[in-house]
């Protein structure tokens, strides 16, 4: 860290870190996240003129369970339940499956492809993350605010080809998931049309 100094006037400059010890941090944050025990959060996300929502969040690995509003989905590793509660419908496909989420397959990523760097101040590691060899969808960059103490994302802005994002995070848990989260409730959609798109029904 270093500051510098002008007569009547102080700025602290950060030291950026590149290479290994960048990457080695983003592996930390990533397993707190998606790692074997899992996570919970709430967010706040909005791309202007596309989506815009709140919700919550649970993570294990490539598990995944999320609910708003409008939506909510159960996805086990195995087979994706997508729920619609505006139209009551619920479509179930392959976890593999692309076309399960329009929004989401938007920030498909490779970890390897980005070249990644952080800079620190007191409380904060902002850490980023520039794609290498960018395609027609897909992230090409993303800044994390995290928490120094535990590692704990708190915001991220996420720019793709035409579209860019700052989802804001909160309530963050790391830890102690159990898989049941992510087992579809049926019970909870009486009435529901069901339309089953994996591959083989």
């Amino acid at each position: 860290m270093m500051t510098l100094v002008i007569p009547g006037m102080s700025k602290t400059v950060y030291t950026e870190h590149r290479g290994t010890e960048a990457r080695e941090l983003f592996d930390k944050v990533f397993r707190i996240v998606f790692g074997p025990d899992g996570a919970s959060l709430s967010y706040s996300v909005n791309i202007i003129g596309l989506y815009k929502t709140q919700g919550d969040v649970i993570y294990k690995g490539k598990k995944v369970h999320y609910e708003d509003k409008r939506s909510c989905a159960w996805e086990d590793g195995k087979v994706a339940y997508l729920v619609d509660k505006e139209k009551k419908k619920v479509v179930i496909r392959d976890f593999n499956d692309e076309k399960k989420d329009k929004y989401m397959s938007m920030f498909k990523y490779d970890v390897d492809n980005f070249d990644y760097s952080y800079k620190e101040d007191a409380d904060f590691y902002e850490l980023t993350a520039r794609v290498k060899n960018s395609k027609f969808l897909g992230i090409r960059f993303v800044s994390a605010k995290v928490r120094k103490k535990n590692l704990h994302p708190v915001s991220l802005y996420i720019k793709l080809r035409f579209v860019s994002t700052t989802v804001q995070i909160s309530d963050f848990h790391s830890g102690g998931v159990d898989d049941s989260a992510f087992v579809f409730p049926k019970q909870r959609f009486p009435g529901y049309e069901y339309i089953d798109h994996r591959e083989g029904r």
